[in-house]
């Protein structure tokens, strides 16, 4: 209940924080002070005395922002974090016993972790690396001066992202805050050709107003579905014992759809809420629309629409696969995937539903790539092969999406096992058969493969 009512009064003071304190009648400093107010607000009105450790953190990493070497400043900060977040997860499951369906602060400070880390290191590019050794992205993200104490509270416990994120990008935030944001992304686009002497305004009301709906539409879903088909059925002797294959099949896909809302629901009202204060605007889409998906955490058409696995997971929790890729896979030298894969399990924490996810994952789209390279081709002849083959990887898809993210929900091993061993760990041999026995392809051996195999287990991480 804190968490919707915070969200939803950050919702109208992202309104009224756009209209009465919009960048040309307010200062920069007024705007970082009040986004910085209401965000401390927010959190300490919803996890009381919980969000002592968001501010311990935040002042911990500000201090090694001021006092380490740019050569070391994103170690010393990634280690900092995530050391503090990992001790968190496991004091507030197995010493505070939180509840499992419990909103807590635990929440806010892994969204506080990303955003220290990704400034941690687009700082150390800015000021510690050479441009020629930096790629594009890395150079276009780099933070030349390191942040002033109000920014960087600012950056980390704004009230538009405080509560559940996005995590975003400091010069993106800054920009926003001084009122250069949606400048910056219409300047990519020749408006004189378009009829237009000068940039546009674009508003971010349509937007948002859509977004609301998909919300309110989710909220419902969560209050009716999720209500009726709760993720503990899974454990229940009706299905474990007594469901033949097939109906354990079909209504395990049924309870993972009912889990979905509570996601749709949360992150998009987030993405209102920072689209609300007018931050989140990405350019023009191909159709010459405004766009506003910047900081967009999912895309539920392509979700539910996916004909495979790696479709799926690239429109799932967005944000924090952009940070994966950022401060992880395209920074180690050794084993990138494994490395992400450990990451985004420490980051989420230490349930051992997690891992038994992200290990049936890598296995799933491992075996779902190579049944793809042999036999996809087969069915692009004609249109109605096409629609077949699409009809039947979309079933395929949806079904294994269900059977790899059980324990995710479930959390625990015991009934995770249960589960599986009521499904016959179908899926895990039917995905190792395919690995063993399934020709690969030659050009699974060349140089694409590392970035393929890797791009889709990093995202696959969440």
């Amino acid at each position: 209940v804190n968490f919707v009512a915070c969200q939803l009064f950050a919702l109208f003071a992202a309104f009224w924080f756009r209209l009465y304190l919009s960048p040309g009648k307010t200062s920069p400093d007024v705007r970082h002070a009040f986004a910085t107010i209401f965000g401390i607000y927010f959190v300490i009105f919803c996890f009381g005395w919980y969000s002592v450790h968001l501010f311990v953190l935040v002042l911990m990493c500000y201090g090694i922002m001021v006092t380490a070497s740019v050569s070391n400043i994103h170690r010393y900060s990634f280690f900092v974090a995530m050391g503090y977040l990992t001790i968190c997860h496991i004091s507030r499951i197995y010493i505070f016993h939180y509840g499992i369906l419990t909103t807590d602060f635990s929440g806010p400070l892994m969204i506080v972790t990303q955003k220290i880390t990704t400034l941690a290191f687009q700082v150390h590019d800015g000021l510690g690396r050479r441009a020629a050794d930096l790629s594009s992205e890395q150079h276009r993200l780099a933070v030349k001066a390191k942040p002033s104490f109000l920014e960087y509270l600012s950056y980390l416990l704004n009230f538009m992202s405080i509560i559940a994120g996005p995590c975003n990008n400091f010069k993106d935030y800054i920009a926003f805050i001084e009122g250069r944001h949606t400048h910056m992304k219409l300047l990519e686009v020749n408006w004189k050709e378009k009829g237009f002497h000068s940039l546009p305004e674009p508003s971010p009301t349509g937007a948002v107003m859509h977004k609301l709906c998909v919300t309110l539409v989710s909220l419902l879903l969560f209050l009716t579905l999720t209500k009726t088909f709760p993720v503990t059925s899974l454990a229940d002797d009706w299905f474990v014992h007594e469901a033949n294959f097939l109906t354990r099949l079909c209504y395990l896909y049924v309870v993972m759809q009912a889990s979905k809302p509570k996601y749709y629901f949360a992150w998009t009202l987030a993405d209102a809420v920072n689209n609300a204060a007018g931050f989140g605007f990405s350019g023009v889409d191909k159709n010459g629309n405004f766009s506003w998906d910047l900081l967009s955490n999912l895309n539920i058409w392509k979700i539910e629409t996916a004909t495979s696995f790696k479709m799926y997971v690239e429109n799932w929790n967005i944000q924090t696969a952009t940070w994966l890729k950022r401060v992880c896979y395209e920074r180690v030298p050794w084993y990138p995937t494994v490395l992400t894969f450990i990451l985004s399990a420490l980051w989420h924490g230490v349930y051992p539903g997690y891992y038994f996810t992200f290990l049936t994952g890598i296995l799933v789209t491992l075996a779902a790539r190579t049944v793809r390279k042999n036999y996809r081709h087969y069915f692009l002849s004609s249109k109605a092969l096409k629609v077949a083959y699409d009809t039947v990887t979309w079933a395929a898809t949806q079904l294994a999406v269900s059977y790899t993210v059980a324990p995710f929900v479930m959390l625990a091993v015991e009934p995770t096992i249960s589960l599986y061993k009521s499904m016959y760990f179908y899926l895990h041999i039917i995905s190792l058969l395919i690995i063993l026995f399934l020709p690969i392809k030659p050009q699974a051996h060349n140089q694409r493969l590392p970035q393929t195999l890797n791009s889709v287990n990093k995202k696959k991480m969440d």
